[in-house]
């Protein structure tokens, strides 16, 4: 049984502030703010949600990008036991529309560079008031200040009533691959159980120094580079945004990072970058993470090559388990793995049948612990089919080795399934990865309406200034790939559609597909 120093975030910040109060929480531009800063920042927010008539239980959505009013706006809507619904500052109005209707969300913190497709969200939702977290021109009794409300507002430390463990602290939405989005309600024990077993894992120390680049909204940074953190009373060092890229280099050196993590595009990127030697020979860098997509062998080797001082670790995790699952450790990886389980989870592979297959087979990811999320909001039935006796159905095929490491094969929804033979898309992916040129690969299925069968298909994006021949690339897979694995098309795109963490969107490859967008070869 895990044990829980904690009730809730605030208890948190509040032990950081009293035991350190002058200890960096965040380092921001050329700002530092210390923990007991940030508390007072907290408090300030929290009275407001009150006056505000927030009350315990009410939902309230963050659109905001990487900043000190994100973490703020966190931590005390979360204080007065409130829920917070922190979304993708990607998607447009009538996607915003949906999630906030669909999660009764009384109140908006936005940013002003989403305005314009935030700015009506009061009159076609049930928000009351949005909070604009900088300069915005159209203030009135509707639309308030960030800045102002910090300094009208008193200091307040009361609390009628503290969050418990297992109370709401936020609604996390799924991206939404296959219909429209559904909002994982995530509990403090869920997060704090992927806190402590990623402070065990990464053996996180106050020293640490964590950078948040990529965007806080999403389940993977909020937990590990943000909450984590916090938790472990380290440092986050926020850097707005990824563009230029030279910059987070440059806050990763001056700011003495210690922990980085990206995606694979990212790790990719890193490999062609022409990075300074004055960056190589003094960053702080021990642990660069890497989540959200499969590297391939080719990288992760290549990246370990470059960069001697620190290990790039792979890790697993979903949404709904609030993200963490699994991690490769400082003192054991292997590659291709997504590591072991976190301290205090179980992952089972079962079949069909929800029967546990023998150790190297493949079949589908299931995972117990306290990171499982209480269940999808207002979808029951879609929480019964995912949640069965505490074991969460993940959707993802994998296969564990003799030493509990676990290897994701691909989504059960990706599997292509051609004359009754079941084709894994990563395998053909981590093929293609190294052939040389070859920048980024993805492989999906596509029904054929005359036969029924699946088509197998490939889409690849070259390096820079490479021409790829597809006579060269056949040749090539037909070395290495049994023949009912080899794609029946191949498409040669300048480059392939992702979403904000670098996930390719199979999903619109299909559509283009079928709107004759793309040409073979």
């Amino acid at each position: 049984m895990q044990n829980y120093p904690y009730q809730n975030f605030y208890e948190v910040i509040e032990a950081n502030a009293k035991n350190d109060p002058k200890k960096t929480a965040i380092f921001i531009d050329d700002k530092k703010v210390t923990y007991l800063r940030l508390k007072q920042n907290i408090d300030t927010f929290a009275r407001f949600l009150e006056f505000s008539n927030i009350k315990n239980g009410d939902r309230v959505a963050i659109i905001v990008g990487n900043s000190e009013e994100f973490v703020v706006s966190l931590f005390a809507i979360t204080k007065i036991g409130a829920v917070a619904v922190p979304l993708n500052t990607f998607l447009k109005k009538e996607e915003f529309e949906y999630i906030l209707n669909d999660c009764g969300a009384k109140m908006l913190v936005s940013s002003a560079a989403y305005a314009s497709e935030t700015k009506d969200l009061l009159e076609t939702t049930k928000i009351e008031k949005i909070v604009w977290t900088d300069k915005y021109e159209h203030l009135d009794e509707r639309n308030y200040s960030f800045t102002e409300i910090d300094i009208s507002q008193e200091t307040y430390e009361r609390l009628a009533k503290r969050p418990t463990l297992d109370d709401l602290a936020c609604i996390v939405y799924t991206s939404g691959t296959t219909g429209k989005p559904k909002g994982a309600m995530l509990s403090y024990r869920n997060f704090f159980s992927n806190a402590i077993g990623g402070a065990e894992s990464f053996e996180i120390t106050c020293k640490d120094r964590f950078i948040v680049f990529l965007p806080m909204f999403h389940s993977f940074t909020l937990s590990i580079m943000v909450l984590l953190p916090m938790f472990t009373c380290s440092s986050i060092v926020i850097v707005r945004s990824v563009f230029p890229f030279a910059n987070v280099l440059k806050q990763t050196l001056l700011k003495q990072v210690t922990i980085f993590l990206g995606v694979p595009t990212l790790y990719n990127a890193l490999l062609k970058a022409k990075i300074p030697w004055y960056f190589m020979w003094f960053n702080k860098v021990r642990i660069f993470i890497s989540g959200s997509a499969p590297l391939s062998e080719q990288a992760l080797n290549e990246f370990n090559s470059k960069f001697k001082n620190a290990k790039l670790l792979e890790g697993y995790g979903l949404s709904e388990c609030s993200p963490a699952v699994s991690v490769n450790r400082l003192d054991w990886q292997k590659p291709l793995s997504v590591g072991l389980p976190l301290p205090g989870y179980e992952v089972k592979i079962v079949n069909d049948e929800m029967m546990e297959v023998r150790t190297g087979e493949i079949g589908e990811i299931m995972i117990k612990g306290d990171c499982v999320m209480h269940g999808y909001l207002n979808h029951s039935d879609a929480t019964d089919e995912t949640i069965v006796n505490g074991w969460l159905l993940s959707g993802d095929l994998g296969k564990k080795d003799e030493d509990g490491f676990i290897y994701i094969v691909d989504r059960k929804k990706d599997l292509i399934i051609s004359k009754g033979i079941n084709i894994y898309p990563r395998e053909i992916e981590e093929v293609l990865y190294k052939y040389e040129g070859v920048d980024a690969a993805a492989v999906v299925g596509l029904l054929d309406e005359a036969t029924r069968d699946e088509d197998v298909l490939a889409f690849i994006q070259p390096k820079e200034g490479v021409t790829l021949q597809e006579m060269e690339i056949r040749k090539y897979l037909k070395n290495h790939l049994a023949n009912f694995k080899l794609p029946k098309h191949i498409y040669v795109v300048e480059e392939l559609p992702k979403n904000a963490t670098g996930k390719v969107l199979k999903r619109v490859l299909k559509e283009k597909v079928k709107e004759g967008l793309f040409k073979k070869g």
